[in-house]
């Protein structure tokens, strides 16, 4: 049980691990106080190690829309309200598709598309992104099975799919489904998947390339260990994160971190790729130093699965 201590004849408590509240604005009976101890306490427990947070009612409405989304998500999935929306990478050789990447949408029935950034951490902390990751790569899957044999699809892997022993089946499920040439499809993951369980992870990971899948490891260059998990495991692509490009041409510590990744990329063996590119000027940079795709509003926002397939009719862009 948390300990709570009186401060001051003002009433004022704190949880030991800095959640904290009023006596006199917050409530005069235990219960009203304990409950406004654990609103705040998750609060602080959300905004990581070290933090206090000072109880307030807005906190508590947060805390009732964020238990709402909960409950909703969990029958998002079977009512089809979830759909797949993809963004083009485009090949600097050919200046055509040649991957796309599929990300994830909600379309609530009373709210219109909620934005990924507001359910997803939440389908984590449930571990609803493990069946919804499933419906993903499936769907995926099957959508790409429909695309030119020159594009393939990518499906973004959360750390908390490695956490479940039915990863490397869900994933070759969804290729017997489809019949999808395990070569044109993607997997990415960010170094999370490797800061976590390292050694368990990268067992995972061998299996699924031993499925004839390609792995590719994005947000490249954003954490501290990057460089080391190229040469623990043979990635097929790297993603240069957006942050590095943002700036060019003429930031030039972002410029030395490009140039770095290409010829890196080249030396391994590995694919490179660019996320982000807005601009001519952008994609000229990054065309002169040799990577093999780019990817940004330059050349689409991600669209319905429909649209894409326009695009990828349409040939070069």
């Amino acid at each position: 049980m948390e300990t709570f201590s009186h401060a001051q004849p003002a009433s004022k408590y704190s949880l030991s691990n800095g959640a904290e509240t009023a006596l006199t604005e917050d409530g005069t009976s235990a219960d009203e106080l304990i409950k406004a101890a654990d609103i705040a306490l998750y609060s602080a427990k959300s905004s990581g190690r070290g933090t206090y947070k000072l109880f307030d009612v807005a906190m508590h409405a947060q805390l009732q829309a964020h238990q709402q989304m909960k409950i909703t998500m969990r029958d998002a999935l079977a009512k089809g309200e979830f759909e797949l929306h993809y963004q083009p990478l485009v090949s600097l050789e050919s200046r055509c598709v040649s991957c796309c990447e599929a990300l994830l949408r909600w379309r609530h029935p009373e709210r219109g598309m909620i934005a990924p950034s507001e359910f997803i951490p939440i389908a984590e902390e449930t571990g609803l992104i493990v069946p919804i990751g499933e419906w993903i790569l499936g769907e995926a899957c099957r959508q790409a099975a429909r695309w030119p044999e020159r594009v393939s699809v990518a499906v973004n892997l959360s750390p908390v799919q490695f956490k479940h022993r039915n990863l490397v089946r869900a994933v070759a499920k969804a290729l017997s489904a489809t019949r999808l040439d395990p070569a044109r499809l993607q997997l990415e993951i960010t170094e999370t998947v490797l800061l976590d369980e390292s050694e368990h992870n990268l067992e995972l990971l061998q299996d699924l390339r031993r499925l004839g899948v390609k792995i590719a490891m994005d947000d490249f260059g954003t954490g501290y260990s990057s460089l080391g998990y190229l040469r623990s495991f043979p990635f097929d692509k790297i993603k240069v994160d957006q942050a590095f490009v943002r700036d060019l041409p003429h930031g030039k510590e972002s410029l030395a971190i490009v140039k770095a990744v290409a010829g890196l990329g080249q030396s391994l063996g590995m694919t490179t790729s660019v996320e982000g590119v807005e601009t001519e000027d952008q994609l000229a940079v990054v065309d002169s130093e040799g990577f093999n795709e780019v990817q940004g509003y330059l050349f689409s926002r991600p669209l319905p699965a429909a649209e894409i397939s326009k695009l990828i009719a349409a040939g070069s862009l």
